[in-house]
């Protein structure tokens, strides 16, 4: 436990979210003040009104980015976030040190750097970072906090400063060009970007038509057997992949390019005719479980199996480990702590038995560029993991639906292929 300062006042602990705070306050004893920021304290300027006197004349104000000084970031705090603001400041005057504890990723970092230079402390600062809101996690994080990384606050402002350079000029053409109400910035105009792509090349593509032959046939031990023909008289059935996608011809002249009264007739012909099976070949079957849930794969698997949206997903997500029931739902990697690991082996031994169970635990890597390897994957948190069933009465439908989603991939990651 970090020590307290000489002042004898309590500890203050800033995090970005109400729910957060309630949970991390459960952690933590009557030497600590948990209060939430209600997220970003500071920002850019939305609008003309909001630009600070000294900059109204320049022609950059309403981008709030000042492109003739380095492209320095003009900060201001929103009317809506001063009353909370003051509180936090009079809260620091009674506190003896500070702790940032807001999320691990670059909009968590950039938010401590913020409260940082908007509450000036002049006590003890520190800065706590956890993967899960577990008494656990949050003991290990006070008895190793860490500076401010500025690399990461770095990171957030400038991809802030491009929202806001190519968001605003772009957004305003469009509302010129197209209509009003439009927007676009720097990650939805390169999505529109693929798309428009993928259209043209589906308007460019030519289509052929083809027909094949498929045959089901009965035998002699009264088993029913499919087949597809593959060739007649030496000359291959072709498949789509045959077409030349630009010009829809036959990329090989010896194919058998079939008709429908081509087909029918060849049909009709084979018919008749006597096969045999000549040959059986059997191969094994295995199929390898999938690494841990990243953020991507989460809103996929929701979409795939419970029909949310993104946002529904993170919304859920984010109740969930705000309430210290998952690890941080934004994160691009797929490794788990040797914590986890060991949790959903045990889990594994003792729901399935131990022919579930490889001999040696399963690791993954991200295959993205660029992931955050210390960074875990969204697992359940704590340790031994709580069951779905433990916690359905305490979850919202959702919520438990999301949860039992991330066990079962959690537990399944350190199960034997299927066979």
């Amino acid at each position: 436990m970090a020590k307290k300062a000489a002042t004898g006042g309590k500890s203050l602990v800033i995090v970005e979210s109400p729910a957060k705070a309630r949970t991390i306050g459960k952690f933590l004893g009557k030497d600590f003040m948990v209060e939430a920021s209600i997220g970003h304290v500071r920002d850019l300027p939305q609008g003309a009104k909001e630009v600070p006197a000294e900059y109204k004349k320049e022609e950059w104000a309403y981008l709030g980015v000042n492109v003739n000084r380095d492209f320095e970031p003009i900060y201001i705090i929103p009317s809506e976030k001063k009353k909370q603001v003051s509180k936090l400041k009079q809260l620091l005057k009674e506190s003896s040190d500070l702790y940032l504890a807001t999320d691990e990723d670059r909009e968590g970092e950039a938010i401590s750097w913020h409260l940082h230079e908007i509450l000036k402390p002049k006590v003890p600062v520190r800065r706590l970072v956890f993967h899960e809101i577990t008494k656990e996690a949050i003991q290990d994080a006070l008895s190793h906090p860490r500076n401010i990384d500025e690399g990461l606050v770095k990171a957030q402002e400038t991809r802030r400063i491009l929202d806001r350079l190519y968001g605003f000029d772009v957004s305003q053409l469009l509302w010129k060009k197209v209509g009003r109400g439009l927007s676009a910035g720097r990650v939805q105009s390169v999505a529109v970007r693929l798309i428009v792509q993928r259209e043209r090349e589906r308007m460019a593509f030519k289509t052929a038509s083809y027909w094949d032959l498929l045959g089901l046939f009965s035998t002699s031990r009264e088993e029913r057997v499919t087949a597809t023909l593959v060739s007649s008289d030496g000359r291959r059935v072709p498949t789509a992949n045959d077409f030349d996608e630009k010009t829809g011809l036959p990329k090989s002249e010896n194919l058998l390019l079939l008709d429908e009264t081509g087909a029918r007739s060849l049909a009709e012909r084979l018919s008749s005719a006597e096969f045999r099976i000549t040959s059986i070949e059997e191969k094994p079957f295995t199929e390898k479980p999938k690494p841990p849930f990243t953020t991507s794969t989460l809103q996929q698997e929701a979409n795939r199996k419970l029909g949310f949206t993104a946002r529904r997903t993170m919304r859920a997500a984010q109740s969930l480990y705000e309430n210290g029931h998952i690890t941080y739902m934004r994160t691009d990697s797929t490794t788990l702590a040797q914590v986890a690991i060991d949790a959903a082996r045990a889990l594994v031994r003792s729901e399935y038995g131990e022919s579930f169970l490889p001999a040696q635990p399963r690791t993954y890597t991200s295959k993205v560029k660029n992931a955050q390897e210390a960074h875990e994957a969204i697992r359940p948190a704590g340790h031994p993991f709580e069951k779905p069933e433990a916690l359905r009465s305490r979850l919202e439908d959702d919520e438990y639906k999301l949860f039992e989603l991330i066990w079962k991939r959690t537990i399944a990651c350190q199960m034997n292929d299927a066979r």
